[in-house]
């Protein structure tokens, strides 16, 4: 098993249930962990899922406003795995750094892994 770590992306993005999340935005924090089996030494990139194109997709993504981070999360693993069939699981973490809530220090985020 070979698993490709994207960590600590950065996005602004218009994710929440509040009208206000909707128009301000906020600041999303991602990491994405995708395993493949790897039954042959790779030592090319069609051997492998190419981490330029998986952060294409997170990043298209991340610009389409949803109320959900559980929604965001999920499309996300769905996503990753349409692009590339042989991926056999996927990790997508997201943290909200600036979640709208009064004297709250500290950031908020859902963890969903979905095995293929």
């Amino acid at each position: 098993m070979i698993t490709i770590h994207l960590h600590n992306l950065q996005f602004t993005g218009y994710h929440g249930v509040h009208d206000e999340e909707r128009v301000l935005g906020n600041t999303y924090e991602l990491n994405i962990d995708a395993t493949l089996d790897a039954k042959q030494h790779i030592t090319q990139l069609h051997q492998t899922a190419d981490y330029v194109a998986i952060y294409e997709i997170v990043k298209k993504r991340m610009a389409l406003p949803s109320a959900l981070l559980e929604t965001v999360a999920q499309d996300l693993t769905d996503l990753i795995h349409i692009y590339d069939n042989r991926i056999t699981s996927v990790s997508v973490s997201i943290k909200k750094m600036n979640p709208p809530i009064i004297n709250f220090q500290g950031s908020v985020g859902v963890t969903y892994k979905k095995e293929f």
